[in-house]
Order: C-alpha cells, then sequence, then structure tokens
C-alpha cells in the first residue's frame, strides 16, 4: 500500500509541475507573438512611402520570431521529457520500499545479545584493482578496535559484515562505530577506495532535486546514491 501511495503521490506532483510549466511557457509565447506582430503592423503602417521597409529587414524580423517560437517548443519537449523521467524514477524508487541498500557513509551500529548479536551490513566500493584492501572500525572516541585485511580485490563494491567482535575476539561494546578503508596497488600506489553503509528504505519523498530515499537515521539519498540493493 505504501509503494503505491508514494508512487501515486510522486507522480500527481510531477504532472502538476509539467503542466503548470507549460502553461506558463504557452502563454509567454503567446504573448511574445501577439507584441511582435503589433510592433510588425504599426511598422508597417507608419513606414516611409519613399523608403519602404526592406524586404531582408521583414523577413530577418518573422525568422526571428520563428526562432523564438523553436525555442519555446524545444523547452516544452524537455520539460515533457523530464516529467517522464521523474514519474519512471519515482516508480522506481517506490519498488525499493522495505528494501536494505548500501550508500556512502561511514556510520554503522553494534547492537544484540549472545548469539543474535549484530552489526549492521556495511561495504566498499573499490575504484581500481588492488593488491591489499584493509578495513578498520573505529569506536565513538576514534580508537581503532577491529582491522579487516581483504586481501587483493578486484574494482567493484563488496558488501560487509562484522561479528561485533575486536581484533583481540573479546566482544564490544554495543553503541555506534565508524569505518574506513584504504587500498593499495600496483608498486604500493593508494588506490581509491570508498566506504558504504546500510539503510532499510522507509519510504520515498519527493523534492525539487527528484524523488529522495529515506533511510531513517542514515539521512535521505538519491537512486544514484545506491551502490547495492542488498534485500
Amino acid at each position: 500500500m505504501s509503494t503505491v501511495t508514494n508512487s501515486a503521490a510522486a507522480t500527481a506532483a510531477t504532472s502538476a509541475a509539467v503542466s503548470q510549466a507549460q502553461s506558463s511557457t504557452k502563454s509567454l509565447l503567446a504573448d511574445t507573438q501577439d507584441r511582435f506582430l503589433e510592433l510588425l503592423v504599426t511598422q508597417l503602417k507608419n513606414q516611409d512611402p519613399l523608403d519602404p521597409m526592406d524586404n531582408a529587414e521583414m523577413t530577418s524580423q518573422v525568422a526571428q520570431l520563428s526562432t523564438v517560437n523553436g525555442i519555446n517548443q524545444l523547452n516544452n519537449t524537455l520539460l515533457a521529457l523530464a516529467g517522464q523521467m521523474d514519474v519512471s524514477q519515482s516508480m522506481q524508487a517506490a519498488t525499493l520500499i522495505g528494501k536494505q541498500v548500501l550508500v556512502p557513509g561511514s556510520k554503522i551500529a553494534l547492537g544484540g545479545e549472545g548469539d543474535s548479536r549484530t552489526a549492521t551490513p556495511f561495504g566498499v566500493d573499490i575504484i581500481s584493482p588492488s593488491t591489499s584492501v584493509k578495513v578498520t572500525i573505529l569506536d565513538a572516541s576514534g580508537q581503532a578496535v577491529k582491522t579487516m585485511d581483504l586481501g587483493p580485490q578486484s574494482p567493484g563494491v563488496m558488501a560487509l559484515q562484522w561479528d561485533g567482535k575486536g581484533d583481540g575476539g573479546v566482544d564490544l561494546a554495543d553503541g555506534a562505530y565508524t569505518i574506513k578503508a584504504e587500498a593499495v596497488g600496483a608498486n604500493q600506489q593508494p588506490v581509491g577506495v570508498n566506504v558504504l553503509m546500510s539503510g532499510k528504505v522507509g519510504s520515498v519523498v519527493t523534492t525539487n532535486e527528484g524523488p529522495k530515499l529515506d533511510l531513517g537515521l542514515a539521512g535521505k539519498f538519491s537512486l544514484l546514491d545506491i551502490k547495492q540493493i542488498m534485500s
């Protein structure tokens, strides 16, 4: 039900915005044409009979109006295409409600008891082939508590899970943690690697920048921010 409601609301809002923009453009175009024709008729009525308006000049003015008309028609077409893209993105975003996704960010949370004790999933986005990738988990004070050596890795997104234990194998306290990653390639040169956090899509929000996915405490993200859909 929430998927349908969010999708319908986004579609209605986008259609209304496109319709309003097209109506405004048509009104502006009509006013421009009326002013041009009025000016042209006035020029013709008041021209000097001994020195009438040059045909080339009149043709140039008509061509200018045609150019303005063409530009406005192009604007209407672009507005319609943009509206269709917004509707399509809203429909696509609505299908992600309830899904767990990876987006740019470094926050993870640890909680639970006993065997059910888990940390929120996270990931890394490796830009180039790497001979070594290391992930470090930091506590609230910025102290490194866990280092994960992932070894050589190919470019791409890798989803990861932490068991909540420190480097000594001891269970760490529940709470908020952060992650950082570093990678090296051939000749020990640094390789670009971005850390990713996970969040569950609770709803879709329509904004001036397009549809946004609401991941609760993780924040709001666009479809372009999604690096991997986990479930």
